[in-house]
């Protein structure tokens, strides 16, 4: 019998099965980022053109946010397990297509536009089976686990999560430049086969049972939002993602910082891209033992603040070590966010809706920062690099202050 005592830091990693999940979130988050950093890196020495970087979000966004509230309807009546593993081989398909239209007996045959559509074609494939496999391993974590665990098991999976983010995009500079752009991507295909096996190692959950009448999909997928919108805790924790993420994400526009503003080629491009993980692993190592969902709005709050000062310090630097520490902190407070926002959607939505708000949520998330990464290639393209980071930074801090005037009584809610 596995002890579940809340005060154990490691309670959650102590079921197995958890920490199969766990993993597997790690390495497929190492492995989808080795790939986002070459590929991006790869299509901006071709085409020196920002707007480039923005239309690989945009690629993935919008399969993502079409599918994905049928995936999580689908996942709330099918096998959680079985979605997760057919989404997996998509990917898989979807990489090794990717490694076939980088062969140069295949762009000899085609044309720089035709091979950017099919680049961008099999993004918009991977972002299909992402809106498949997110709702279904959002709403198949709390099954893992009991439920006094959430907030803890919210803290470990972030972590693994985070470290994942960091170790990704450093493999991906140091891999681009020791083996190049093919012998990476094979590698990549490798991990997302382990990936699979990891998942595999999950025993198959029972769809949770309800009195309630069975819906169609059009009513079922209305009940996802009405419980989003009428829980005020949840819509403002994942609203404050969207427009936070959406307006001040910079990971879109590193690589034109890496080659142009700080002049650091793809191996700085890989600490740029690992220093906001950094910083999110490093805080998220202390909120193991502190963690914060007591004061949970607050801190909340002041974690976006924080996440929108930084940002604007990011967007004018021009030195390497300054604008690295800058990252950081924009992990370090988003991390904060992150673990309180998991922890309410673990706790609020009942089991047999968890799909369908695990979707939504998806959704938010994914503009935020796939739509949020094509909206900064875009304003990039207008206004300058600089310019339009620190705009977001700025609408951060105006949308922050917003949230706040309109969501004082969740001062009083308590996540522990």
């Amino acid at each position: 019998m596995v002890q579940q005592s809340t005060n154990d830091t490691y309670a959650s990693l102590r079921f197995p099965e958890f920490r199969y999940f766990i993993m597997n979130s790690f390495l497929i988050t190492v492995t989808l980022l080795i790939q986002e950093v070459i590929l991006g890196y790869e299509l901006y020495k071709i085409t020196h053109d920002p707007l480039m970087l923005g239309l690989v979000g945009l690629a993935e966004a919008i399969p993502f946010i079409a599918l994905s509230l049928f995936g999580g309807h689908l996942a709330d009546r099918r096998d959680k397990k079985s979605i997760l593993q057919w989404s997996l081989l998509v990917i898989i398909l979807g990489s090794v297509i990717l490694y076939l239209v980088f062969q140069p007996s295949v762009v000899a045959g085609l044309s720089q536009t035709a091979r950017l559509a099919t680049i961008y074609g099999v993004l918009m494939l991977i972002g299909t089976a992402k809106g498949f496999y997110s709702p279904a391993s959002s709403s198949l974590k709390p099954f893992l686990i009991p439920r006094e665990l959430y907030a803890n098991s919210a803290t470990w999976s972030s972590s693994f999560w985070q470290a994942g983010a960091i170790v990704g995009p450093g493999l991906a500079g140091f891999f681009y430049s020791w083996f190049g752009f093919d012998n990476t991507l094979i590698i990549v295909i490798g991990l997302l086969v382990v990936c699979y096996v990891l998942i595999s190692l999950i025993s198959r959950k029972p769809v949770p049972v309800t009195d309630e009448p069975v819906l169609g999909f059009r009513q079922s997928l209305a009940e996802g939002f009405r419980f989003v919108f009428k829980t005020q805790i949840v819509l403002y924790a994942i609203s404050l993602d969207l427009f936070s993420v959406l307006f001040g994400g910079v990971v879109a526009l590193l690589p034109v910082y890496a080659e142009d503003i700080l002049k650091v080629g793809a191996e700085g491009l890989g600490f740029l891209r690992a220093a906001p993980s950094v910083g999110a692993l490093l805080t998220m190592a202390f909120m193991t033992q502190y963690p914060p969902t007591h004061n949970a709005w607050r801190n909340m709050l002041l974690a976006v603040v924080g996440f929108g000062i930084a940002t604007l310090v990011f967007a004018v630097s021009t030195n390497f070590y300054l604008s690295l520490v800058m990252l950081a902190l924009t992990g370090a407070f988003d991390s904060v966010s992150v673990i309180i926002r998991q922890t309410i959607l673990q706790i609020f939505p009942p089991d047999h809706m968890r799909g369908r708000v695990a979707a939504v949520n998806g959704i938010f998330v994914s503009s935020s920062n796939e739509i949020g990464a094509f909206e900064s290639g875009l304003l990039a393209s207008l206004m300058g690099t600089v310019p339009s980071v620190a705009l977001g930074g700025i609408v951060t801090l105006v949308v922050v202050t917003y949230v706040y005037t309109k969501s004082k009584a969740l001062f009083a809610v308590r996540l522990s």
